[in-house]
């Protein structure tokens, strides 16, 4: 059995692209006073550079994606159209504004604790499936417990971490990115073919 390592810096201080492709596979871990969840990532997107017109930095340092400029490694976390909150992994050398979203993992530990935590405010209907507790940005955040309270934590120790456990995936594929409007002609969506986590089309 491989024994698991949290992800160094090092990891992220590169090309987004290649962060992004690398991450599939790995787990992302948070530790609350609740009880630890964890999932390995399924699915992530790429978002990089000032000349990416979906990404935050597209208009330049502000206050809100400061992040995003670095350092590598820490978690930029922003709040979507006022409701869902999303898990980004900062990548790139400090000064290069990047980053990969973590759009869908297939759970791994505190099943139950995800249950209850999406059912929080949930309307009327079926529980989600165990593949569905973490399926889309906003589910896998509200899934782990993950908040703004995050933003610009370190992804290499502490309470919320990403690290790699030997697992392994089919070969991931790109397509596409899915949910925005500009830069969509860019293939810099990364995902594992036929896992029943994964969100969107496949």
């Amino acid at each position: 059995m491989t024994r698991a390592s949290v992800l160094p810096r090092a990891f992220y201080a590169r090309p987004t692209l290649q962060a992004a492709l690398d991450l599939i596979g790995k787990v992302v871990v948070h530790v609350t006073e609740d009880g630890a969840a964890a999932g390995m990532i399924v699915e992530v997107e790429a978002y990089a550079g000032e000349d990416d017109p979906a990404c935050h930095a597209a208009a330049g340092l502000t206050r809100r994606n400061a992040p995003l400029y670095g350092p590598p490694g820490r978690a930029y976390v922003y709040l979507n159209y006022g409701l869902h909150h999303l898990l980004n992994a900062v990548t790139e050398p400090a000064g290069s504004p990047g980053a990969v979203l973590i759009r869908a993992l297939e759970p791994r530990e505190g099943l139950a604790l995800m249950r209850r935590r999406r059912g929080r405010g949930a309307r009327r209907g079926p529980a989600p499936s165990d593949a569905a507790l973490c399926r889309g940005p906003g589910n896998l955040t509200a899934a782990l417990g993950v908040t703004l309270a995050q933003n610009g934590t370190p992804l290499g120790g502490g309470t919320l971490y990403v690290e790699d456990r030997g697992e392994r995936t089919v070969p991931p594929v790109w397509s596409p990115r899915i949910g925005i409007r500009v830069g969509v002609e860019r293939r810099w969506r990364c995902y594992v073919p036929d896992c029943s986590s994964v969100s969107g089309r496949r």
